[in-house]
């Protein structure tokens, strides 16, 4: 009987765990740990942050699933990895804190013969000073973020229907932020119900990004061919952006966020202070902050984590300039260097290097997107995981199974207005995820691979993964034939 443990149950870590049960025998043993009671299609969060959704819509308690599927669930935080056990028992062991208030606070140790590390990232939002709830800007990083969210901008609304004039500011909280296609969407929907609620005269909205260039969405940018025309990304955007009347002010760092007043450093060095009524700003992500230690208890986390605290794999992790980047640099199986047993999946991992050109300021402030790893790519790379481990299982030495995001693809579906009849999707293939100008060398993608088109199709379509994927994660019959 073998025992595999998954540290957390968002896409990636759901996905794996899910796949495990379904692979393995009903001898072995899966255990899934993660802090929350619910399972969050986060993609749908936008959605929530405009008052279209509750949070119970896009929200999945986890424990009933998982009993009625014969997986383990722990509703506990992981804390510190013992990949060598201890002095007493050699059996690999995680340590985990509960969550569950009958328990909360308590520590045990869990024996693993394979771990899967999907924790996640930590929202950093002390990055910046002032930034995030509870303090002067707003999120929709997790549902509970973007229900207060949605009340802050419904208020925002009433108060427009009584002839107030507001300022909404959105985007990137900090200049070494990701999820730059969130807050795009986020933007989007927002300026379009501001027209639904007829008040959009009474708005002005502006998109703040660490993004060189709109469009750049932290992967390099991406070049559609529709028409017989090559449109590259930043056209896509800068045109949606101008029928819509949506500013931006791109290549931007937020310093602080005091009430009603962010502070913006660009990448030219220039200062600004900007004004608003209400803000929604995402921030940079770090790892969760997992320790480890061998086993005689001296601290090994800087052998098993990278510095951003995500956790190192099979990546070539030397420090060299853009122009040396490889696709060959990412990884292919997530697997530990350190430790054959131990697994990263999704945003958990530590990635080599950015995707777009890093940048910095005169004063060596970095203004660059992060490499966004959400979505299908972290579904996938779930998968792959879990289909290695269940081969190494069954005696095979090493992972068979691969999900670099240079020999991948990814397709989102971006709402950009919430209408069964006159709302919007973005509708955007890539590949691969990660430019390959040896095989590509005119744009670093198969321009016969990537598209891009906003249209009413995209809504519909955005509707049907909405339901689609929240069928998948209650594991209904059927659910491992919808794709990743």
């Amino acid at each position: 009987m073998s025992r595999v443990v998954v540290l957390g149950a968002g896409i990636s870590g759901h996905t794996a765990a899910a796949f495990l049960r379904k692979w393995l025998g009903r001898n072995d043993q899966v255990i899934v740990v993660s802090p929350q009671p619910d399972y969050n299609w986060i993609p749908s969060n936008i959605w929530v942050g405009v008052g279209l959704l509750r949070k119970e819509q896009v929200n999945v308690p986890l424990a009933p699933i998982y009993e009625r599927h014969q997986i383990d669930f722990k509703q506990a935080r992981a804390v510190a990895l013992y990949p060598e056990g201890d002095e007493r028992d050699s059996q690999p062991a995680v340590e985990i804190e509960w969550t569950l208030d009958c328990k909360r606070g308590e520590r045990e140790k869990i024996r693993y013969d394979f771990l899967i590390n999907a924790t996640g990232p930590k929202l950093n939002f002390g990055a910046t000073e002032g930034l995030g709830p509870g303090k002067n800007s707003l999120s929709v990083c997790t549902a509970d973020h973007a229900e207060e969210t949605a009340r802050v901008f419904l208020e925002m609304v009433e108060r427009m229907k009584r002839g107030e004039k507001k300022r909404f500011v959105v985007g990137t909280g900090h200049g070494s932020c990701t999820c730059e296609g969130a807050a795009f969407e986020y933007v989007v929907n927002l300026e379009f119900e501001l027209r639904a609620h007829k008040v959009r005269d009474k708005a002005e909205v502006i998109f703040v990004t660490n993004e060189y260039e709109l469009g750049d969405f932290g992967i390099d940018g991406v070049h559609f061919r529709s028409g017989g025309y090559v449109t590259p990304s930043k056209i896509f955007a800068e045109s949606l952006f101008a029928e819509r009347n949506i500013g931006s002010i791109t290549k931007a760092h937020v310093r602080a966020v005091e009430p009603n007043l962010a502070h913006v450093e660009t990448l030219q060095g220039e200062r600004l202070e900007l004004p608003f009524d209400m803000a929604m700003l995402l921030p940079p992500f770090t790892g969760v902050g997992l320790k480890a230690f061998n086993r005689k208890g001296e601290d090994i986390t800087g052998n098993v984590f990278a510095p951003s605290a995500f956790m190192k794999v099979d990546a070539d992790y030397a420090k060299k300039p853009y122009e040396q980047w490889q696709p060959q640099d990412w990884p292919r199986h997530y697997q530990s260097p350190a430790y054959q047993n131990l697994f990263a999946a999704g945003i958990a991992f530590a990635p080599p290097h950015p995707i777009s050109r890093l940048r910095t300021n005169a004063d060596g402030l970095m203004i660059s997107p992060a490499p966004p790893r959400t979505g299908m790519p972290s579904a996938m790379i779930g998968k792959a995981v879990a289909h290695s481990i269940v081969d190494m299982l069954g005696g095979r030495n090493v992972p068979l199974h691969a999900a670099s995001m240079a020999e991948m693809g990814a397709a989102c579906v971006a709402s950009a207005g919430s209408n069964p009849f006159t709302g919007s999707a973005a509708s955007i293939t890539v590949y691969p995820i990660v430019p390959d100008y040896h095989r590509f060398p005119e744009f670093g993608r198969d321009i016969g691979s990537t598209f891009g088109e906003i249209g009413l199709a995209g809504h519909w379509i955005k509707i049907l993964l909405h339901h689609m994927f929240l069928y998948k994660a209650r594991l209904r019959p059927g659910w491992s034939l919808i794709p990743e």
